[in-house]
């Protein structure tokens, strides 16, 4: 699954700076770039390597915006049983004075068995720690997760996506899924996850139509945001463009869903970005997204979108007469916040 170093012509860099689905431990792991989904996407695979290396991984996260002095050399310190540790920084582009000096010494002598991983989203705050650990100090690497602009790009990212889950996708199915999520690279990433976990066998073309078939700027993911947000008439007016298009009902449900599940999971959730989407499963940006989301809503609310979601996927799958009209009184019932 790796990929070649890429260097950015923009920076002279003394480290390496690779793509996101080449990263390696080392000492320190400066994850750069504005694209979330990359960044989380190397973030993981680098926590799954040191895991499988060595189980006993202890893994700590920090917030450099709300950073409590001391907290990074606590974390870092060597443990009773000298377990190996990973120790996650998110916010690096918001960073405290505090954790920035305290950083900055850090690099100095960094820890022994510790991968300090340190996510900058771009902006000129925390410069002065990013030009350290580019010119070499700390014995960093960087990754580099930019924006994917290019279809080709794109494609490399679902090409690795399905090789890293060990499925099989043809190139048809992998160019259609491009073609049909061209905008968003979080809804790309959502849809290879679908077929993944709604598919045994090889997913073609044929596989790929039958769940996103017609889908053009219209889509559910657009659908259900507008109606989350209260925008009803919004909402409804993507909703017909969709299906007109040849949008099926049932996966158009499924991922109507799957935002308001992931709503409900965060209602009232208390924490860090990273210390919830690990104790639910999820990623950052959809513990981001959700928080977002959730402007506005009750948990009565919430409670009352789920059992609407229920009825309404009973209906599509057989059990009403007219399932357009069925998503549509859904997207109403969204619309006024449950």
């Amino acid at each position: 699954m790796a990929a070649p170093t890429r260097r950015s012509p923009a920076t002279k860099a003394a480290i390496p700076q690779l793509s996101w689905d080449a990263i390696r431990p080392a000492p320190v792991v400066l994850v750069s770039g504005t694209e979330a989904v990359l960044a989380d996407r190397a973030i993981r695979l680098l926590r799954d390597i040191l895991k499988a290396e060595d189980p006993s991984l202890e893994i700590a996260e920090l917030d450099a915006a709300n950073y409590a002095p001391g907290e990074l050399l606590t974390v870092a310190s060597p443990s009773l049983f000298g377990e190996p540790r990973f120790i996650r920084v998110d916010g690096v582009e918001k960073t405290s004075d505090a954790f920035l000096d305290e950083a900055l010494g850090y690099l100095e002598n960094p820890a022994d068995d510790t991968y300090l991983v340190l996510r900058h989203a771009g902006g000129v705050r925390g410069k002065k720690l990013l030009d350290a650990i580019r010119a070499g100090t700390g014995g960093g690497i960087e990754i580099v997760c930019a924006e994917l602009k290019r279809d080709a790009e794109k494609l490399d990212f679902v090409h690795a996506e399905f090789t890293a889950a060990r499925r099989r996708a043809s190139p048809g199915a992998q160019r259609a899924l491009v073609s049909a999520f061209s905008e968003d690279l979080a809804e790309l990433a959502a849809a290879v996850r679908q077929l993944l976990a709604d598919t045994d066998d090889e997913i073609t073309e044929q596989v790929v139509a039958r769940y996103y078939g017609g889908r053009v700027e219209a889509n559910a993911f657009a659908v259900a945001d507008a109606a989350i947000a209260g925008r009803h008439g919004e909402a409804l007016g993507l909703l017909r463009h969709a299906l007109a298009s040849g949008a099926d009902p049932v996966p158009m449900i499924a991922a109507i869903a799957s935002k308001i599940r992931t709503m409900a999971k965060l209602s009232g959730a208390r924490g860090g970005s990273g210390e919830l989407a690990q104790r639910f499963g999820l990623a950052p940006w959809q513990v981001d997204r959700a928080r977002r989301d959730l402007q506005g809503w009750t948990d009565a609310g919430l409670g009352r979108a789920i059992e609407a979601l229920a009825d309404t996927d009973a209906q599509v799958k057989g059990g009403g007469r007219d399932p357009v009209y069925a998503l549509e009184r859904l997207v109403e019932a969204l619309s006024r916040r449950g």
